[in-house]
């Protein structure tokens, strides 16, 4: 009996040394946590579950699922069945999901019973950090849910802003452009959730030190339909706006590649670098390539 405990112990320590060197690698990429799951597990410990033990990540941070995505990889489920294992954990009633809450969904709607599952003992604080991995390398999160996942790795992993963005490949202002939306009152906040105000806008109001003053220009961006580039300069233009970080808009003109470099950076949620010549443009993956060429608007033909 003490030697299963201390073989389940080992197993345990040892899953956790894996996971936080994933976790510790420059960038981050929720692929390689799967695929170390899924190069790990033998064949014959892939089970089937049936649909009805399975209930959400406490952790994940979508609430809200692509209804046309969801029916689309649902008909491939039911033409195809699924190929890729979840991963689940033993809960006190059935299991809880780890990773593949769309294919659980999407199983559910192809009119499955069951799911092809990998069981793993991890412990809450893992359950976080795959969630909010799984979500942020491989969905479209809404800006405020990318907002919360990054806040809630900083505060369980204990990084700075600088080095989530060296763990995840983004720049350093994306991220704290993205927190600063969680200062935004909750009225704004779901606007932003429901596509009522940009991101642009977001940003541009985040910087504003005044609720009150939030509110309105946000009722303004609705009903007349302000440009971000017009709330920019009725923000910076009239006095009664106070920033809570002025821009300082003389540069010098050595500075120039750098002024680009950190436009970029912030247009395109990733590392630039400019030298040589040459833009460096930085990506985890390739839903991620796919996603700053969604920005650049330019078709992936590959």
């Amino acid at each position: 009996m003490e030697n299963n405990t201390q073989e389940s112990s080992t197993k345990r320590r040892a899953l956790g040394r894996g996971l936080e060197e994933l976790f510790y690698n420059e960038p981050i990429n929720y692929e390689k946590v799967e695929e170390k799951i899924l190069n790990e597990t033998p064949k014959e410990e892939i089970t089937m579950i049936e649909l009805s033990q399975l209930r959400s990540n406490p952790y994940q941070p979508r609430k809200i699922f692509d209804e046309e995505s969801l029916k689309e990889l649902a008909a491939s489920i039911k033409e195809h069945g699924v190929f890729q294992p979840i991963i689940v954990k033993k809960s006190i009633k059935g299991y809880e999901i780890i990773a593949g809450e769309r294919r659980v969904k999407a199983s559910i709607l192809a009119g499955k019973t069951e799911i092809p599952a990998i069981i793993r003992d991890f412990d809450d604080t893992q359950m976080m950090e795959i969630a909010l991995l799984e979500n942020l390398q491989r969905e479209n999160l809404s800006a405020i849910e990318e907002s919360m996942a990054y806040k809630k790795l900083i505060d369980t992993l204990g990084l700075t802003q600088e080095q989530l963005a060296e763990r995840l490949g983004k720049s350093r202002s994306h991220i704290t452009n993205m927190l600063g939306l969680l200062n935004l009152p909750e009225s704004i906040q779901k606007e932003v959730g429901e596509k009522k105000i940009s991101m642009g806008h977001a940003r541009v109001l985040s910087k504003l030190e005044n609720k009150e003053q939030q509110e309105e220009l946000a009722n303004k961006i609705i009903e007349k339909g302000l440009s971000v580039r017009e709330l920019e300069t009725l923000t910076q233009e009239q006095d009664q706006y106070t920033r809570t970080n002025k821009i300082n808009k003389t540069y010098k003109a050595s500075n120039e590649y750098k002024y680009i470099q950190e436009d970029l950076c912030e247009k395109l949620g990733t590392k630039v670098k400019i030298r040589n010549n040459k833009i460096e443009i930085s990506f985890v993956n390739g839903n991620d390539l796919n996603r700053i060429l969604e920005i650049m608007q330019i078709n992936n033909r590959g």
